[in-house]
């Protein structure tokens, strides 16, 4: 999503990664992901809480790994520039 169109996740304006979801999409895969969570720790945590690290690892790196294809102007260090890459 480097080209500027429209992705599913803003660019932060300070620092490397992903803001706040900009699409339906995006809220959507956040949605999932703390609902993941929250499944996996009410079913897991009591039992193995090996097999509960084990989940979450695997449903953190998938929801960057989107995060990351999806995010306009891509993951960059940022120094206070807008999210549309001028400056203020």
């Amino acid at each position: 999503m480097e080209d500027g169109s429209n992705g599913w996740f803003y660019a932060k304006r300070y620092g490397y990664g992903a803001g706040l979801p900009r699409s339906w999409q995006g809220w959507l895969v956040t949605a999932l992901f703390v609902g993941g969570a929250l499944a996996a720790s009410l079913l897991l945590a009591p039992l193995s809480m090996l097999a509960f690290v084990g989940v979450m690892i695997f449903l953190t790196s998938i929801f960057l790994l989107v995060a990351k294809r999806t995010t306009t102007g891509g993951w960059k260090w940022r120094m206070g520039k807008d999210r549309d890459g001028g400056t203020w």
